[in-house]
Protein backbone atom coordinates (compact mmCIF):
# COMPACT_ATOMS: atom_id res chain seq x y z
CA UNK A 1 0.00 0.00 0.00
CA UNK A 2 3.09 2.78 0.90
CA UNK A 3 4.67 1.83 -2.52
CA UNK A 4 1.68 2.35 -4.50
CA UNK A 5 1.12 5.72 -2.50
CA UNK A 6 4.76 6.30 -3.03
CA UNK A 7 4.19 5.41 -7.04
CA UNK A 8 1.23 8.17 -7.12
CA UNK A 9 3.07 10.96 -5.65
CA UNK A 10 6.27 10.89 -8.19
CA UNK A 11 3.79 10.29 -11.14
CA UNK A 12 1.58 13.49 -9.92
CA UNK A 13 4.59 15.53 -10.73
CA UNK A 14 5.39 14.44 -13.95
CA UNK A 15 1.77 15.18 -15.09
CA UNK A 16 2.09 18.90 -14.03
CA UNK A 17 5.07 19.15 -15.81
CA UNK A 18 3.82 17.71 -18.95
CA UNK A 19 0.67 20.00 -18.61
CA UNK A 20 2.73 23.05 -17.64
CA UNK A 21 5.86 22.80 -20.87
CA UNK A 22 2.72 21.87 -22.70
CA UNK A 23 2.50 25.84 -23.99
CA UNK A 24 5.07 27.14 -25.42
CA UNK A 25 5.90 31.29 -26.83
CA UNK A 26 5.69 31.33 -30.10
CA UNK A 27 7.59 35.24 -31.98
CA UNK A 28 7.69 36.16 -35.19
CA UNK A 29 6.95 39.14 -37.57
CA UNK A 30 3.99 39.51 -40.01
CA UNK A 31 5.01 41.71 -43.17
CA UNK A 32 3.02 42.05 -46.97
CA UNK A 33 4.38 40.46 -49.95
CA UNK A 34 6.42 43.70 -50.13
CA UNK A 35 8.37 43.14 -47.22
CA UNK A 36 6.69 46.49 -45.22
CA UNK A 37 5.93 45.78 -41.57
CA UNK A 38 2.01 45.72 -41.24
CA UNK A 39 -0.50 46.46 -37.76
CA UNK A 40 -1.94 46.30 -36.00
CA UNK A 41 -2.86 42.30 -36.89
CA UNK A 42 -4.70 39.91 -35.16
CA UNK A 43 -3.43 36.66 -34.05
CA UNK A 44 -5.89 33.62 -32.80
CA UNK A 45 -5.24 30.38 -31.65
CA UNK A 46 -8.03 28.81 -32.69
CA UNK A 47 -7.08 25.71 -30.66
CA UNK A 48 -6.79 27.32 -27.08
CA UNK A 49 -9.32 30.36 -28.45
CA UNK A 50 -6.15 32.86 -26.77
CA UNK A 51 -5.26 36.17 -29.10
CA UNK A 52 -2.79 38.52 -29.34
CA UNK A 53 -1.76 41.70 -31.75
CA UNK A 54 1.28 42.41 -33.28
CA UNK A 55 3.36 46.20 -32.33
CA UNK A 56 4.26 48.62 -34.61
CA UNK A 57 7.14 46.72 -35.98
CA UNK A 58 5.07 43.74 -36.99
CA UNK A 59 6.44 41.28 -34.30
CA UNK A 60 3.97 39.48 -32.64
CA UNK A 61 4.26 36.51 -29.31
CA UNK A 62 1.43 34.20 -28.43
CA UNK A 63 1.28 31.25 -26.50
CA UNK A 64 0.65 27.76 -28.27
CA UNK A 65 1.42 23.52 -28.87
CA UNK A 66 2.20 21.48 -31.58
CA UNK A 67 -0.81 21.01 -33.60
CA UNK A 68 -2.16 24.20 -32.78
CA UNK A 69 -3.57 26.18 -35.45
CA UNK A 70 -2.75 29.73 -35.40
CA UNK A 71 -4.82 32.16 -37.67
CA UNK A 72 -3.55 36.05 -38.67
CA UNK A 73 -6.49 37.98 -40.16
CA UNK A 74 -5.73 41.99 -41.47
CA UNK A 75 -8.18 44.05 -43.00
CA UNK A 76 -7.51 44.36 -46.71
CA UNK A 77 -5.74 41.16 -46.99
CA UNK A 78 -5.88 37.31 -47.46
CA UNK A 79 -6.51 35.33 -44.23
CA UNK A 80 -3.20 32.77 -43.10
CA UNK A 81 -4.03 29.64 -41.09
CA UNK A 82 -0.38 28.15 -40.03
CA UNK A 83 -0.27 24.86 -38.29
CA UNK A 84 2.18 24.41 -35.90
CA UNK A 85 5.20 22.01 -36.35
CA UNK A 86 7.55 21.29 -34.13
CA UNK A 87 9.97 22.44 -35.64
CA UNK A 88 8.01 26.06 -35.63
CA UNK A 89 8.93 26.63 -32.30
CA UNK A 90 13.10 26.65 -32.21
CA UNK A 91 12.96 30.20 -34.70
CA UNK A 92 10.98 33.14 -35.28
CA UNK A 93 7.83 32.53 -37.94
CA UNK A 94 7.88 34.82 -40.48
CA UNK A 95 4.24 35.23 -42.00
CA UNK A 96 3.62 37.44 -45.37
CA UNK A 97 0.38 38.93 -46.58
CA UNK A 98 -0.82 39.29 -49.39
CA UNK A 99 -3.17 41.80 -50.57
CA UNK A 100 -6.97 41.25 -51.92
CA UNK A 101 -7.70 42.42 -54.95
CA UNK A 102 -10.13 44.78 -55.68
CA UNK A 103 -12.31 44.54 -58.69
CA UNK A 104 -13.94 47.34 -60.17
CA UNK A 105 -17.52 47.08 -61.68
CA UNK A 106 -17.42 47.54 -65.32
CA UNK A 107 -19.44 50.74 -66.67
CA UNK A 108 -22.17 50.12 -69.78
CA UNK A 109 -22.85 53.24 -71.60
CA UNK A 110 -26.08 52.95 -73.13
CA UNK A 111 -25.97 55.84 -75.17
CA UNK A 112 -22.70 57.26 -76.85
CA UNK A 113 -23.29 61.03 -77.73
CA UNK A 114 -22.92 61.90 -80.88
CA UNK A 115 -21.69 66.25 -80.62
CA UNK A 116 -25.34 66.80 -82.01
CA UNK A 117 -26.59 68.85 -79.31
CA UNK A 118 -30.21 68.64 -80.99
CA UNK A 119 -29.90 64.43 -81.60
CA UNK A 120 -28.21 64.09 -77.93
CA UNK A 121 -30.86 65.92 -76.19
CA UNK A 122 -33.65 63.46 -77.31
CA UNK A 123 -31.28 60.79 -75.80
CA UNK A 124 -30.43 63.10 -72.41
CA UNK A 125 -33.21 65.63 -71.35
CA UNK A 126 -37.10 64.53 -70.52
CA UNK A 127 -39.04 64.40 -73.33
CA UNK A 128 -41.43 68.07 -73.52
CA UNK A 129 -44.39 66.26 -72.72
CA UNK A 130 -42.96 64.83 -69.77
CA UNK A 131 -41.44 68.26 -68.49
CA UNK A 132 -45.26 69.87 -69.16
CA UNK A 133 -46.90 66.72 -67.19
CA UNK A 134 -44.60 67.31 -64.54
CA UNK A 135 -45.45 71.29 -64.31
CA UNK A 136 -49.20 70.22 -64.22
CA UNK A 137 -48.97 67.56 -61.33
CA UNK A 138 -46.96 70.32 -59.67
CA UNK A 139 -49.65 73.34 -60.19
CA UNK A 140 -52.49 70.84 -59.15
CA UNK A 141 -50.69 69.97 -56.14
CA UNK A 142 -50.56 73.49 -54.47
CA UNK A 143 -53.44 74.46 -55.85
CA UNK A 144 -56.31 75.50 -52.99
CA UNK A 145 -58.77 72.92 -52.21
CA UNK A 146 -62.85 73.68 -53.95
CA UNK A 147 -64.45 71.16 -52.56
CA UNK A 148 -65.57 70.47 -48.93
CA UNK A 149 -63.97 67.84 -47.53
CA UNK A 150 -66.41 65.16 -45.63
CA UNK A 151 -66.32 64.54 -42.34
CA UNK A 152 -64.28 61.65 -41.29
CA UNK A 153 -66.61 60.18 -38.66
CA UNK A 154 -69.09 56.79 -38.11
CA UNK A 155 -72.61 57.47 -37.49
CA UNK A 156 -73.94 56.47 -34.29
CA UNK A 157 -76.46 54.12 -35.52
CA UNK A 158 -73.64 52.00 -36.91
CA UNK A 159 -70.95 52.20 -34.81
CA UNK A 160 -69.83 48.91 -33.03
CA UNK A 161 -70.66 48.06 -29.43
CA UNK A 162 -67.29 46.72 -28.18
CA UNK A 163 -68.66 45.92 -24.62
CA UNK A 164 -71.40 43.21 -26.35
CA UNK A 165 -70.39 39.86 -26.36
CA UNK A 166 -67.90 38.11 -24.67
CA UNK A 167 -64.98 38.54 -26.55
CA UNK A 168 -62.97 41.78 -26.00
CA UNK A 169 -61.63 43.09 -29.19
CA UNK A 170 -58.89 45.48 -27.65
CA UNK A 171 -57.49 42.21 -25.86
CA UNK A 172 -57.65 40.61 -29.09
CA UNK A 173 -55.86 43.35 -30.39
CA UNK A 174 -53.26 43.42 -27.65
CA UNK A 175 -52.90 39.43 -27.87
CA UNK A 176 -52.13 39.40 -31.59
CA UNK A 177 -49.47 42.72 -31.05
CA UNK A 178 -48.02 40.61 -28.56
CA UNK A 179 -48.07 37.77 -30.60
CA UNK A 180 -46.39 40.00 -33.61
CA UNK A 181 -43.30 41.58 -31.34
CA UNK A 182 -42.83 37.81 -30.01
CA UNK A 183 -42.54 36.42 -33.71
CA UNK A 184 -40.01 39.59 -34.89
CA UNK A 185 -37.94 39.79 -31.80
CA UNK A 186 -34.19 39.34 -32.68
CA UNK A 187 -32.89 35.91 -30.75
CA UNK A 188 -29.56 36.95 -28.93
CA UNK A 189 -26.74 33.67 -29.88
CA UNK A 190 -23.66 33.38 -29.29
CA UNK A 191 -21.53 34.99 -32.34
CA UNK A 192 -19.13 32.92 -33.85
CA UNK A 193 -15.27 34.80 -35.35
CA UNK A 194 -16.70 36.04 -38.27
CA UNK A 195 -19.28 37.77 -36.85
CA UNK A 196 -17.11 39.28 -33.99
CA UNK A 197 -14.66 40.66 -36.25
CA UNK A 198 -17.57 42.27 -38.04
CA UNK A 199 -18.86 43.74 -35.15
CA UNK A 200 -15.46 45.21 -34.12
CA UNK A 201 -14.63 47.02 -37.02
CA UNK A 202 -18.44 48.34 -37.27
CA UNK A 203 -17.64 49.95 -33.86
CA UNK A 204 -14.46 51.33 -35.33
CA UNK A 205 -16.67 52.42 -38.34
CA UNK A 206 -19.66 53.81 -36.64
CA UNK A 207 -18.63 54.84 -32.78
CA UNK A 208 -16.96 57.89 -31.89
CA UNK A 209 -14.07 56.69 -29.98
CA UNK A 210 -12.38 60.40 -29.01
CA UNK A 211 -12.74 59.21 -25.60
CA UNK A 212 -10.04 56.47 -25.80
CA UNK A 213 -7.96 58.55 -28.07
CA UNK A 214 -7.89 61.58 -25.07
CA UNK A 215 -5.67 58.96 -23.34
CA UNK A 216 -2.95 58.88 -25.92
CA UNK A 217 -4.35 55.39 -26.84
CA UNK A 218 -2.82 54.37 -30.86
CA UNK A 219 -4.72 51.91 -33.00
CA UNK A 220 -3.17 48.97 -31.64
CA UNK A 221 -4.34 49.62 -28.44
CA UNK A 222 -7.81 50.43 -28.89
CA UNK A 223 -7.85 46.85 -30.78
CA UNK A 224 -6.55 45.37 -27.82
CA UNK A 225 -9.50 47.37 -25.22
CA UNK A 226 -12.17 46.73 -28.08
CA UNK A 227 -11.31 42.74 -28.11
CA UNK A 228 -11.32 43.18 -23.99
CA UNK A 229 -14.47 44.95 -24.02
CA UNK A 230 -15.96 42.24 -26.17
CA UNK A 231 -14.96 39.16 -24.13
CA UNK A 232 -15.65 40.78 -20.67
CA UNK A 233 -19.33 42.44 -22.18
CA UNK A 234 -20.11 40.01 -24.78
CA UNK A 235 -21.11 42.63 -27.00
CA UNK A 236 -20.92 40.85 -29.80
CA UNK A 237 -23.25 37.94 -28.96
CA UNK A 238 -26.00 41.04 -27.47
CA UNK A 239 -25.87 43.85 -29.76
CA UNK A 240 -24.72 42.60 -33.60
CA UNK A 241 -27.75 41.91 -34.70
CA UNK A 242 -29.13 45.11 -32.94
CA UNK A 243 -26.92 47.64 -33.38
CA UNK A 244 -27.56 50.96 -31.26
CA UNK A 245 -25.02 53.24 -30.95
CA UNK A 246 -25.82 54.84 -27.97
CA UNK A 247 -26.04 51.41 -26.07
CA UNK A 248 -22.80 50.18 -27.28
CA UNK A 249 -20.61 53.47 -26.78
CA UNK A 250 -22.11 53.43 -23.05
CA UNK A 251 -21.41 49.68 -22.81
CA UNK A 252 -17.64 50.34 -23.81
CA UNK A 253 -17.49 53.08 -21.53
CA UNK A 254 -18.17 50.96 -18.63
CA UNK A 255 -15.84 48.29 -19.64
CA UNK A 256 -13.39 51.31 -19.94
CA UNK A 257 -13.88 52.10 -16.51
CA UNK A 258 -12.94 48.66 -15.22
CA UNK A 259 -9.66 48.37 -18.07
CA UNK A 260 -8.13 51.06 -16.65
CA UNK A 261 -8.06 49.80 -13.33
CA UNK A 262 -5.41 47.15 -14.36
CA UNK A 263 -3.40 49.24 -17.50
CA UNK A 264 -1.89 51.62 -17.30
CA UNK A 265 -3.42 55.08 -19.04
CA UNK A 266 -2.38 58.87 -19.15
CA UNK A 267 -4.86 61.09 -19.66
CA UNK A 268 -3.15 63.54 -22.19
Amino acid sequence: MRTYIKQSLYAVPLFMSAELFSQQQVTGVVTDNSKTNINPVLIVNISSQKSALSDTSGKFSIEASENDELRFVKEGYYRIDKKMKKEDFSSPLMISFERVEIEIPEVKIVYKPTGNLERDNKHLNESRKMVSLRSELDEYMKSPMNEAVPDNAISKTFKPDYNAGQVSILGVLDAAVGLFKKATELKITKANYKETQDFIQRIKNEIDLQFLKKYGMDEEQIDAFLIYANDTRTMAKKFRKNFKADVVEYELKVAFAEYKKTRKVSNI
